[in-house]
């Protein structure tokens, strides 16, 4: 059979890895795809620094519609990033019958329903395992190896910068700012490291995540999202001596009233298996009906892990391609007549529990004063330890036991306006992950 045509959007990181490997192994990979991928062209911005990697062979362009329209380019891979160029050459391949490939999260985050629903309506697939965790094959295994199940809950450490500054916040004993720097060096964050420390990337994966796993429509602009950039380094400590390590977690989880979807800081314990991933590794615990638990993890980016998620994309297209649109795996796993939109629900009304800690005046009456307050708003307390801070003033760390979160919010702002509260109450939840 003729080589199937491949168009690249795209050769930085992820785009260089894949000229690689498929290069490398052309005939492993055209062993299992039953035909050779091929590179036909590459639209970059460099021209001169692309032709050094792929040579004279391959047609460069600075102009990405000159790929999408050549009608000798079967798959289009968009590695360009962001939501508005690439948008316009998604959707333009998709119009010229284009099947694509992208590792594009915060593409499909945010224009993934209008995306998708133009795929099926032209009768292409958009497939995106690159997107979410890198080389870790999640998307596959919540639309095909989980089939069976109805998805209860899962939950994932799927940014891997945050991941490596709180492990080494925590066993260095180093503050956020530090941890920072070291991690801009070492190439881990980017020199505006905004998206990855306050949350936005791993919500953008997490959104895709939580429509793959309960057929729901993209809908990033309703996920809560918090970040790591105000972590004290003394919560680390304390959540420590406590039996749990802090990660930034995505969460989202089925419920009677709706579907959670949320992104902060959690407190796991520390015998959860989430806890000891550690460095700039990534993890998805899922948890089905049928199989129970499962957890993927391995490396959430870097050159050659996306690579090999772009690849076996293509692999896919290139097995499917010729089948009847009607039996190819839903591009959200379910049928798009059979998408379902159930609520997401306000981040006021989860249900977690909560580690608290309070700068205090250190008086007699202080703790009765903070136990009514908590007891009033109906949470009631698991634990509690205080610790001297000068010597005036202390630390109280309580943790709660399940409580709704407004009803936390409505405790804290009485408690705030307490006079001898010294500072900002820090509040961060706690997940047992069960």
């Amino acid at each position: 059979m003729s080589p199937m045509k491949v168009g690249l959007l795209g050769l930085g990181v992820v785009g260089g890895g894949t000229w690689k490997v498929l290069t490398q192994n052309a005939e492993e990979i055209a062993r299992r795809a039953g035909r050779r991928i091929e590179v036909a062209a590459v639209a970059v911005r460099d021209i001169e620094k692309a032709r050094r990697l792929v040579g004279d062979q391959v047609s460069v362009t600075t102009d990405g519609m000159d790929i999408v329209r050549n009608p000798d380019i079967d798959i289009v891979v968009e590695l360009i990033g962001g939501d508005t160029l690439a948008h316009d050459l998604v959707m333009e391949a998709i119009k010229q019958g284009k099947h694509v490939v992208t590792a594009n999260k915060a593409l499909l985050a945010r224009h993934g329903n209008e995306i998708f629903a133009a795929a099926h309506e032209k009768g292409v697939m958009v497939v995106f395992e690159a997107a979410v965790a890198g080389g870790i094959p999640i998307v596959k295994a919540i639309r095909e190896g989980l089939t069976a199940n109805r998805i209860q809950w899962l939950a994932g450490i799927i940014n891997g910068t945050t991941n490596f500054i709180l492990s080494e916040m925590r066993s260095r004993g180093l503050p956020f700012n530090a941890v920072l720097s070291e991690a801009q060096r070492l190439g881990y964050a980017e020199t505006d490291p905004t998206f990855d420390i306050e949350g936005i990337d791993a919500a953008h994966k997490l959104t895709l995540l939580a429509s793959l796993a309960f057929g729901i429509p993209v809908q990033f602009n309703k996920a809560h999202v918090e970040g790591i950039s105000s972590l004290a380094q003394e919560d680390i400590a304390h959540a420590e001596r406590l039996g749990y390590r802090i990660k930034l977690l995505g969460i989202t989880r089925r419920r009677a009233d709706g579907i959670e979807l949320r992104v902060h800081p959690t407190l796991v314990p520390m015998e959860c298996l989430l806890a000891n991933v550690e460095g700039a590794m990534n993890a998805v615990l899922v948890q089905g009906d049928a199989v129970g638990p499962t957890l993927y993890y391995g490396q959430g980016a870097g050159e050659l892990p996306t690579a090999s998620a772009v690849i076996a994309d293509l692999v896919d297209v290139t097995r499917l391609q010729a089948a009847d649109p009607d039996h190819r795996v839903p591009h959200l796993a379910f049928q798009p007549d059979a998408m379902d939109d159930i609520a997401i629900l306000p981040i006021a009304d989860i249900q977690s529990s909560y580690y608290l800690r309070l700068r205090v005046e250190d008086r007699p009456g202080v703790l009765a004063d903070l136990a009514r307050i908590l007891s009033d708003a109906g949470i009631s307390i698991g634990s509690m330890f205080q610790e001297p801070h000068g010597t005036t003033e202390a630390d109280i760390i309580f943790l709660s036991h399940s409580a709704r979160e407004g009803d936390v919010d409505t405790a804290l702002e009485r408690i705030q306006a307490l006079p001898f509260v010294r500072s900002p109450v820090t509040r961060l939840r706690v997940e047992n992950l069960v």
